[in-house]
Formats: structure tokens, C-alpha cells, sequence
């Protein structure tokens, strides 16, 4: 602005100020509603946050999340890491198991076509649930959670929804506020790709440890419900512009302030973050053949 129009309109970059807090503008760059400020305002309370970005939801919200959800679709799935010293042979060489029983081991799992190795040798007797644990420790440079009874600590943890927890074989066990760094216990090995995905939701550190399977299966036993009452399950997403219409369709009826989204596994996670309420969670256990075609429907979309 020169010096000419700032004399003649002095107030004109408060004003402009003004209207930016009142109403901030959309960040979809061709939406209809920026740079007028009374449809802006009309507007604004129809705005809800996408991954931290503000959009306005009629129409810009539903084309932002067709965008989010390709991109976040195309994050490889973990992909199983190959340690530089297997689980058998660690143990071997901590004596705890001798190579011909290790062979006996890998020829049954080989027989049978499925399971892990640390589970046949435990099915064979030959190494202990603890055993087991403390190899995994080692090959995962992690420390083992040593208790029987799982209660996380910490006076605000931040929820994680059940059924993720269930799939995945993990629960938060404690929560530093200060740091703001989550614990979470695994049962069956780390993915980091999880952890991550996790501290991006919820905007949290998060730090690794292992359990018992054992423990883990007893503390789901004693949840009286298979799944939290602010969580919404699909089966699996074929279809991403139907999928953005069915999240927004429950952004709205949630008074959502928020939507989040990110992967964990295979699965999807999206919340939703309401001022006055619980946040309420969806989840879609499975994510194949994903079609961008906005006239497909999507029939196998079915909840649990």
C-alpha cells in the first residue's frame, strides 16, 4: 500500500487485521468464500482444522480430505525388519536354546505355514514366554516392561482407541506430562511407523517397550467392551471421494473442531476433536484398491 492510500485509508490495516482474527480465511486457495469479508464471516463458523490447516466445510473441506487421505494412503505399510541376528539364533547364543531344537522349531513352523518362531518354541517347550520377551528386548533395543498387572499412569493419558490397540497388540502404560512423552508397551515387536503415526495424532513423544503377550491378553480380557463408545469401524476403503464425504458427514454431526488422520498398519485412524466432548474416533481396519473416482460408489464399506 503507498504512502497516498495509507493517508486516505488509515484504518484500513487494523480493519483488515480485525476481520482476520473474526473471520480467518480458508486455506484452500480457490475458495469462494476469500476476500470477502461478510460471506467469510457467515463462513467462519462453518471452518473446521484438517491436519492443522483451517478449510471452510461447504466446499473446500471435502476437497482438502480427498487430498489428505491420497496422500496418506499412499504411505507404505510397514514392511517387516530383517534383524542382523534372528531370534533363535540370539537365543542359541545366550544358551538358552541348543541348534538342534532351534531346528525342530523352524522344520514345525515350516510344516505348519504359519506363526511365529518365538511362538513354536514355546509350543514346543523349548523357551519361555520370558525368554522370549528379553530376545525381543535385545533384538529391539528396548526395555522389557516388568509387571503383571497393567494400569497406564498418568494423571491426563491420551486415549488411543481400543480397537487399534487390540489390532495392533499395544497399550499406553504411562504418560510424562512434562515431557509430554507417551510409553507404549508391544507385544509382539516394534513398528516404528506406528509409533510415529501415534505421536502425529496426538501430539505427543512416544517411547517404546515390550510385554507379555500373556499380560496384554489379560488386561483386554478384563475390558468389559470389545471397543471404546466413541469409536466407529469400517471394514475396509476402496473408494477415497466417498470416504471424504462420509468424514465430513460425521465432522458435522460430531460439532468437530478438528479432523486428524494418519495410518497405523493397515489401518486408518481419523479423529475427531470436539470442544465440550470425548474425542470421537473412526477407524477403517483395511485399505485396498483404492479408486480416486468421485461417481464410485462403495459397497463394501460396511461397519462393524
Amino acid at each position: 500500500m503507498t504512502a497516498l492510500n495509507q493517508s486516505r485509508h488509515p484504518f484500513r490495516p487494523v480493519r483488515h487485521g480485525l476481520w482476520s482474527r473474526l473471520a480467518p480465511p480458508c486455506q484452500a486457495s480457490n475458495c469462494p468464500h476469500n476476500g470477502h469479508y461478510w460471506p467469510l464471516m457467515r463462513a467462519a463458523k462453518r471452518k473446521i482444522l484438517l491436519q492443522g490447516l483451517r478449510y471452510c466445510v461447504d466446499p473446500c473441506l471435502e476437497i482438502a480430505l480427498r487430498q489428505v487421505l491420497a496422500e496418506v494412503c499412499r504411505v507404505p505399510v510397514h514392511v517387516a525388519v530383517r534383524h542382523r541376528v534372528p531370534l533363535g539364533l540370539l537365543l542359541v547364543s545366550r544358551q538358552q536354546l541348543t541348534g538342534g531344537q532351534l531346528r525342530a522349531a523352524l522344520a514345525a513352523q515350516q510344516e505348519a505355514g504359519h506363526g511365529r518362531i518365538g511362538e513354536w518354541l514355546q509350543r514346543l517347550g523349548y523357551a519361555s514366554e520370558e525368554q522370549i520377551t528379553a530376545a525381543l528386548a535385545r533384538q529391539w533395543s528396548c526395555p522389557v516392561l516388568r509387571t503383571e498387572a497393567i494400569r497406564p499412569r498418568g494423571r491426563r493419558v491420551p486415549a488411543i482407541p481400543l480397537t487399534l490397540m487390540r489390532w495392533i497388540k499395544m497399550i499406553p502404560v504411562d504418560f510424562v506430562e512434562p515431557a509430554q512423552t507417551l510409553h507404549l508397551a508391544f507385544a509382539e515387536g516394534l513398528d516404528y511407523s506406528v509409533l510415529y503415526a501415534i505421536g502425529q495424532m496426538l501430539n505427543c513423544r512416544t517411547e517404546p517397550c515390550l510385554l507379555r503377550p500373556s499380560v496384554l491378553q489379560r488386561y483386554f480380557e478384563g475390558l468389559a467392551e470389545p471397543r471404546g463408545q466413541d469409536e466407529i469401524l469400517f471394514e475396509r476403503l476402496t473408494d477415497i471421494a466417498e470416504f471424504a464425504r462420509i468424514v465430513v458427514g460425521y465432522a458435522l454431526r460430531a460439532s468437530a473442531a478438528e479432523i486428524r488422520l494418519g495410518t497405523c498398519g493397515h489401518h486408518i485412524w481419523v479423529r475427531f476433536i470436539r470442544l465440550s466432548r470425548n474425542p470421537l474416533d473412526l477407524i477403517v481396519r483395511e485399505v485396498h484398491h483404492l479408486s480416486h473416482n468421485p461417481e464410485q460408489s462403495l459397497p463394501v464399506f460396511a461397519a462393524v
